[in-house]
């Protein structure tokens, strides 16, 4: 069928900002409206929760950053973290990454783990605050540390391209496989990697097509695809031109032109084989 072995796709990057924290068990907006009016902050928090997604009263941004605010000035953690997101997306208040950093900061500052992950990126992106990957690097591994699953990610990326760290395939292994085993997409795809490539880790083609699996299983292209070539050639699982057709068809869906380009391959021989040439 196939006699040139098809190249897998490299690791994906680093994952952007978290959006907001909700209450949980919110009460009802009277008896809300009354709390916070007295000034006590987790009530002004829930009561912007309650603007924010239209819970017993109309969805008004401004009024929930309003009540955020207050709740953010008296040290209250998520809302500081809500403002700052609020300030990311120019929901409720003018766009300003700056203030965004400020608020962030002040949550990260009291262990908030969210808070510390997007502090993280934006100084892995140099949006709000000069960048600096070093500081990213520190606040990623705060909040990797409390297990949040997106900083252990991108603490691994760090740690695979040498960012404001020394780099290290080891840790970057480390981190990607805490973010995969709680079941982060673009963890287990890299992690993937890692196995199919020996770095890090010794090169073990069944682990690979493992965490490939289940990386694509959740839609990742680049997983399908590279699901798609260990079928084709027969890399770590039984050689098998059907389902190596069916993950470059759903990696072609999502857009990988190597995975439409390799599935009409296949289709192609499919079909030299049904209709031979006579002779």
């Amino acid at each position: 069928m196939n006699t040139v072995l098809k190249k897998m796709m490299v690791a994906l990057l680093a994952l952007g900002i978290g959006q907001a924290a909700w209450a949980d068990n919110v009460p009802d907006f009277k008896k809300t409206l009354q709390a916070a009016e007295q000034g006590f902050a987790a009530a002004q928090y829930n009561l912007g929760v309650m603007y924010d997604n239209g819970q017993g009263v109309r969805q008004d941004d401004a009024q929930a950053v309003q009540w955020y605010r207050k709740a953010a000035e008296q040290g209250h953690a998520k809302a500081q973290y809500n403002l700052g997101v609020a300030y990311i997306n120019g929901q409720g208040v003018r766009q300003d990454d700056a203030q965004a950093v400020q608020w962030f900061g002040k949550a990260a500052e009291q262990g908030y783990a969210k808070a510390q992950y997007n502090l993280g990126v934006m100084y892995d992106k140099g949006e709000g605050v000069r960048q600096d990957h070093a500081q990213a690097v520190q606040w990623y591994r705060k909040a990797a540390e409390q297990g949040d699953a997106p900083a252990q990610y991108n603490l691994g990326v760090m740690y695979a391209n040498g960012q404001g760290v020394r780099q290290d395939d080891a840790q970057a292994v480390q981190w990607y496989r805490k973010a995969a085993g709680q079941g982060h997409a673009k963890a287990q795809y890299n992690l993937g990697g890692m196995y199919a490539n020996g770095k890090g880790v010794l090169q073990n083609l069944v682990q690979a097509e493992q965490w490939y699996r289940k990386a694509a299983e959740q839609g990742i292209a680049e997983a399908q695809y590279n699901l798609g070539v260990m079928y084709d050639n027969g890399q770590g699982v039984r050689q098998n031109y059907k389902i190596a057709k069916e993950w470059f068809g759903k990696a072609c869906d999502n857009g990988i032109q190597l995975g439409c380009d390799a599935y009409r391959e296949i289709e192609s021989g499919r079909i030299l084989n049904l209709y031979p040439k006579v002779v």
